[in-house]
């Protein structure tokens, strides 16, 4: 997904909403599970009114909300059909857990970010002026190769082997390299690549180092699979027609993803907490100049109207748009999602964000 101020108007159709918002504690791993037990309490008044908001002006008939910090656990919703737990698709949120792969690998020394596509696919990206000798796996992972975004051909709907997204690619000229352009392509090469350097595919790969340490046990890559895990809610197209059953070859390493709201905040806290990647890794995962401030490595930052910068991603895929931000320490972080293809008031994106990552002044 590019970043959020690109979305656009939708429909108005049936659509539900969840936000999850977590401001993680610091329990160590081992503390007993009574200590690490959330305890209800009110919900934020100011979250509260702007899920409401949601669901009255962001074309979100109904909406939850649910916040973990220090003292305790805070739950809201609005509407019927809605579940803290449900698993949906995350979209473009795959792209940091395939980024976070890849920079484990580099630090493994099984790879380097200096090489190229060639290294380790040699001719397979060549046509119409691409070529995999002048695109580094850096390149790939900042979207500053100027490959073309296969899902401008196939509107993110139609199932395309990892090989057939790359001939609809090559089959367009580049953009200028070294300059930010978001392209889908890029994170399905670097899962080509991951299976290349491991021999096993990149939801193995992201499987055995993040979803199995974490215990992410709603998180999962369906590969073919049509069916959400239960439980899960319905999802809606922009046209309103129902897209539940999805197949997630539409996006592959791009945005395959299924999750849930407490297994991505989960995710992003232990990301930027150094859990996954060691310092200097996750520097340079950080490190957006050679996007002019846009784009990091499977990552984007945010920086608020306070001043303080939240790191994150989204997710759109249809049925299903997703939105993680955290604190660069992962000390707090916010999901929401909605079951459709995105929030028809993109101002109200920036209002939680604001609202929860900004201190309160009364």
């Amino acid at each position: 997904m590019p970043p959020p101020w690109t979305l656009r108007t939708l429909l108005a159709i049936p659509v539900s909403l969840t936000l999850l918002l977590t401001v993680r504690a610091d329990l160590p791993e081992q503390a007993p599970a009574a200590a690490r037990t959330a305890v209800t309490r009110v919900p934020d008044t100011a979250l509260a009114r702007l899920t409401t908001r949601l669901v009255t002006h962001g074309g979100a008939p109904a909406a939850a909300l649910l916040a973990d910090d220090r003292s305790g656990s805070r739950f809201t919703s609005a509407g019927n059909g809605i579940s803290r737990s449900d698993h949906f698709r995350a979209g473009s949120i795959t792209k940091s857990f395939i980024a976070t792969v890849v920079l484990q690998l580099a630090a493994e020394h099984r790879l380097s970010l200096s090489d190229s596509v060639d290294d380790h696919l040699p001719g397979l990206v060549r046509g119409a002026g691409n070529d995999g000798r002048r695109i580094t796996l850096r390149a790939l992972l900042r979207h500053t190769s100027g490959l073309h975004d296969f899902t401008t051909a196939t509107q993110g709907t139609v199932p395309v082997t990892p090989p057939q997204a790359l001939r609809i690619a090559l089959a367009r000229p580049p953009a200028t390299r070294g300059r930010f352009a978001y392209s889908n392509t890029n994170y399905v090469l670097l899962g080509m690549i991951v299976e290349q350097v491991t021999g096993h595919s990149y939801a193995t790969e992201a499987e055995r180092r993040i979803i199995t340490p974490l215990r992410l046990t709603g998180t999962s890559f369906p590969g073919a699979r049509t069916s959400l895990p239960a439980p899960h809610g319905r999802a809606y197209a922009a046209d309103g027609s129902d897209v539940t059953e999805l197949d997630p070859r539409v996006a592959g390493a791009a945005g395959e993803l299924v999750s849930t709201l407490a297994d991505l905040n989960r995710f992003y806290a232990a990301l930027l907490d150094g859990t996954l990647l060691p310092s200097h890794r996750l520097r340079e995962m950080l490190d957006t100049r050679a996007a002019h401030g846009s784009y990091g490595m499977g990552l984007f930052p945010v920086k608020l109207p306070c001043g303080t910068t939240v790191w994150g991603h989204n997710g759109r895929i249809s049925g299903s748009y997703v939105r993680s931000a955290a604190t660069v320490d992962g000390r707090r972080v916010l999901t929401f999602r909605v079951n459709t293809d995105g929030v028809t008031d993109p101002a109200l994106e920036p209002a939680l964000l604001a609202a929860e990552f900004c201190p309160r002044t009364s």
